[in-house]
């Protein structure tokens, strides 16, 4: 057994090789170090020690992994809160009770207005889709897509994220189609603008709308905290627009237009997130298929009936809404009046439910250009859609090149530095040290084969052992 001679005697070999502290690199020029270098130094007594050194990632991205890893937790916790406040507190009810309940019912219509109260409920949903989204992907999508075969931790996550699209739009897309089916609006177009400015809907209608407009707006949060794939900004531009008009169809009083456009944008989501699952399941030939038929419905429902309905806006809505303002809620509606100079009264109906809401060519075109920018976006999705079927037509399968991938950023990228440390002078046995504490400490990871000194079927265990004098000498 070698002691505190043998490290003395062992600096004093190594010092004058060794590179200084503030280079990244070892003195030979070699790309990975020993991962325990020592030195003499000025002083004679210095230890020069490889770490491992996350990259700078800020304080935005911890935290958002930190979010990422308590959804379930935060979401229970808030929702707990909300509830025992409502049971515990008669007080708090006036409050707490906006949060369950759709806001200014009218008794004597049977229908619901809009107002401010209703981002009680936008609130509540957004904190319940978070939780039920992450608390199903981990608990019940994540075990069924390992049942199925995928061991992979990155397809188990795509699988788990595409599984919960399905079951959130097999749910409210037939909740979109019945309401289209019961309204005016059912195969006539112009009956979309009929009976505007309507300052009340029915208590599905607005829940629908409601829950749309949380869900999209918690898609936005998804897409900025969770890693980013290759189509971020236009997922992002996406979802901008899409929840802009939501709210404006909301505001404005076009709930029929605003219902009929997520029913046929719903329509598409749920063949591609079910081809993407039964891709990740192994199951080839049901995926092509499937993707298939999301392709003929994505064409008709995003690039025909959509652009229906942009041409019903800039032809169907001149003949059939009164050109002007109106004022007041429905029972002693005002107008049409003129509108004002300038643009201010077009944000107006967003904080005021019943002050002016105004029709004319400026706001034709306020919805048409997003309306069109969304169809952009889309044409773009499609040609990449495009490619994946001449994919699959030469037999290689299809594979959603738009989003299913990460770009090419590392997780957790790291580099090495050196660190001066003063050497440990007492003398002690082997058996009594703990290198694996001493290692965790130090920030390092285990590196047998990877490190660029380790010497053949030796680990660096060892490799400390004999540069501290502790290792038994073979003679």
């Amino acid at each position: 057994m070698g002691d505190s001679h043998g490290l003395a005697s062992e600096r004093k070999a190594i010092g004058s090789s060794m590179a200084p502290q503030s280079s990244s690199r070892p003195a030979n020029g070699a790309p990975n170090g020993s991962l325990y270098l020592q030195a003499s130094g000025s002083n004679g007594n210095v230890v020069l020690v490889r770490r491992l050194r996350r990259k700078d990632e800020g304080l935005w991205k911890p935290l958002a992994r930190w979010f990422v890893e308590n959804q379930v937790g935060l979401s229970l916790n808030l929702l707990a809160l909300l509830f025992l406040s409502h049971a515990c507190i008669p007080k708090a009810r006036e409050y707490t009770t906006k949060f369950f309940h759709l806001s200014y019912y009218n008794g004597k219509t049977g229908k619901y207005a809009t107002g401010f109260d209703d981002a009680y409920l936008i609130a509540f949903f957004i904190v319940l889709f978070t939780g039920l989204r992450a608390g199903t992907m981990e608990y019940i999508l994540a075990p069924v897509g390992r049942l199925n075969g995928i061991s992979k931790r990155k397809d188990v996550t795509r699988f788990s994220e595409q599984a919960w699209l399905l079951v959130y739009y097999a749910v409210f897309w037939p909740t979109g189609v019945y309401l289209y089916y019961n309204s005016p609006a059912y195969l006539n177009l112009r009956e979309l603008w009929t009976d505007w400015p309507n300052r009340e809907m029915g208590g599905l209608m607005k829940w629908y709308m409601l829950a749309q407009w949380a869900f999209w707006l918690q898609q936005i949060v998804v897409i900025n905290i969770e890693d980013r794939r290759k189509d971020h900004w236009q997922m992002f531009s996406h979802h901008l627009i899409t929840t802009a008009l939501i709210s404006s169809c909301y505001c404005y009083h076009h709930t029929r237009v605003g219902m009929f456009i997520l029913v046929i944008m719903d329509v598409v989501d749920l063949f591609l997130p079910l081809a993407k699952c039964l891709k990740y399941c192994g199951f080839s030939t049901l995926c092509d298929v499937t993707f298939g038929l999301f392709m003929v419905t994505w064409f008709i429902a995003r690039h025909v009936f959509y652009l229906a309905v942009c041409w019903s806006i800039y032809a169907h809505t001149p003949e059939i809404m009164p050109n002007g303002c109106f004022a007041g809620p429905n029972s002693s509606l005002q107008g049409p009046f003129e509108a004002p100079s300038g643009f201010t009264y077009l944000i107006e109906p967003f904080f005021n439910s019943t002050g002016r809401v105004c029709y004319n060519e400026t706001v034709k075109w306020a919805f048409l250009t997003p309306l069109l920018l969304l169809q952009g976006i889309t044409i773009f999705w499609f040609c990449m859609i495009v490619r994946v079927a001449i994919k699959v037509l030469r037999g290689d399968g299809a594979e959603d090149t738009r989003s299913d991938d990460e770009g090419e950023e590392g997780e957790d990228e790291e580099e090495l530095i050196y660190e001066e440390v003063q050497p440990l002078e007492q003398e002690v046995g082997v058996e009594e040290l703990d290198l694996k504490s001493w290692e965790r400490r130090n920030g390092l990871k285990k590196q047998a084969s990877a490190s660029g000194v380790s010497l053949p079927g030796h680990s660096d265990r060892k490799e400390l052992l004999g540069r501290i004098g502790c290792e038994k000498q073979v003679e």
